[in-house]
């Protein structure tokens, strides 16, 4: 039986503890430092848990050295120094973390010490770069890729218009990291909550988009002229994060209040999530929509895929912990099972190009109830001619 590590055990790593648990074939342990996290899964069957300081590497080379495969479910900050841990280690990795760092500087190492290690393998980035990876593998020439994702709640409340299931300096960093997008073909840099639009989805209604910095790998693995992404939220909520930021409540620099050295970050995370948090059995949504457009055979076409996700009540598990964390699950069975063992550090658009992966982690994501919908549309004839894909995985 092949021993499988989860390190976090937050909403992500829990959810990605009991998806590996139904596997007869694997020995599941999910470690974190933060016992009341780890109490959620004690007694759940076929799960073991460790309490462990994750934020230290040698800590991390330790408690995984008896598996087989380890997933990575922490803090963006911590990113970086466990995705080098393991690959040390030389353990099979797939993550999630938003690290902040270029997870590719990282890509000689795991050569040299034949370790295949996937990173930014959850919904956005993730599946997103999978379905941009999947299409530019099909089309003659990619001319642009759009990415819209967020999570909100199914209720609105005024004055934040949303809640939050991830860390919230995670959550802040969307907010203040600078945006890189692609234009004509050359990398540019836009501030962070930049050129908001208004998008309609079918079942939430109306969204506002803006910038974030979310193409990650993608802004140099793939040749697409035109690249953005963008986070979703209701109307309303990018306005006000700005003032906050224009106003530095998000901001590291230490200040003095009254004698007292603070971090207005650390103040304003303190502040906001109480009120950001997620209530028990609080519903909310996950929507992602990818369109990727580009020429085959001397057609223009335009690839469209969408996924609308809601919170699972029979198990209590969010929407956005399921579409982050089952990505990750499929991936690391592929690592366990050796069907991928390819060394390197591996971008989920460079695994998409790989022959029936794709189809794979499409496959299994309904078969949790995760669908992913999509639709092909010749974009050079008039409208109306389009042709409709079935759902699933376009081809």
């Amino acid at each position: 039986m092949k021993k499988a590590m989860v390190l976090g055990c937050g909403l992500v790593g829990a959810t990605m503890a009991r998806d590996l648990s139904t596997d007869p074939d694997l020995d599941v342990t999910v470690a974190d430092v933060r016992p009341e996290n780890l109490r959620k899964l004690q007694g759940t069957a076929r799960i073991k848990t460790v309490q462990e300081d994750l934020a230290d590497p040698r800590r991390v080379a330790a408690l995984i050295e008896p598996c087989d495969v380890v997933l990575g479910a922490l803090p963006s900050r911590f990113g970086f120094a466990t995705l080098k841990a393991v690959i040390e280690s030389v353990k099979p990795f797939c993550d999630i973390s938003f690290m902040d760092q270029d997870p590719l500087e990282l890509d000689d190492l795991a050569r040299k010490k034949g370790v295949t290690a996937v990173i930014d393998c959850g919904v956005s980035p993730g599946l997103s770069n999978m379905i941009i990876g999947f299409v530019y593998s099909k089309l003659d020439q990619t001319d642009s890729a759009r990415i819209y994702v967020g999570g909100v709640p199914k209720l609105r409340h005024w004055p934040f218009q949303y809640k939050a299931p991830f860390a919230p300096a995670d959550v802040i960093e969307e907010y203040t990291r600078p945006a890189r997008l692609v234009e004509n073909g050359a990398i540019v840099v836009k501030p962070a909550l930049s050129e908001q639009e208004l998008l309609d989805f079918p079942r939430v209604g109306t969204l506002e988009a803006f910038n974030t910095d979310g193409l990650r790998t993608l802004l140099t693995t793939v040749a697409i002229r035109d690249m953005s992404e963008k986070t979703l939220r209701y109307p309303g909520h990018c306005e006000l994060m700005k003032v906050f930021r224009e106003t530095g409540f998000f901001s590291r620099d230490l200040i003095d209040v009254s004698g007292v050295t603070v971090c207005p970050l650390d103040v304003t995370a303190r502040l906001l999530f109480p009120k950001w948090t997620y209530q028990a059995d609080e519903e909310e949504v996950t929507v992602l929509r990818v369109i990727v457009e580009g020429r085959r055979g001397g057609e223009s076409l335009r690839y469209t895929y969408d996924l609308y996700d809601e919170y699972d009540r029979p198990s209590g598990t969010s929407s956005m912990a399921r579409t982050t964390a089952f990505p990750a699950a499929i991936v690391a069975r592929m690592l366990a099972s050796g069907r991928l063992h390819e060394p390197g550090v591996l971008p989920p658009e460079r695994l998409a190009q790989r022959p029936g992966v794709f189809e794979m982690v499409v496959e299994a994501l309904r078969s949790r109830g995760v669908t992913l919908k999509s639709q092909i549309e010749r974009i050079d004839r008039p409208s109306g001619t389009g042709l409709a894909i079935s759902d699933g995985a376009a081809e």
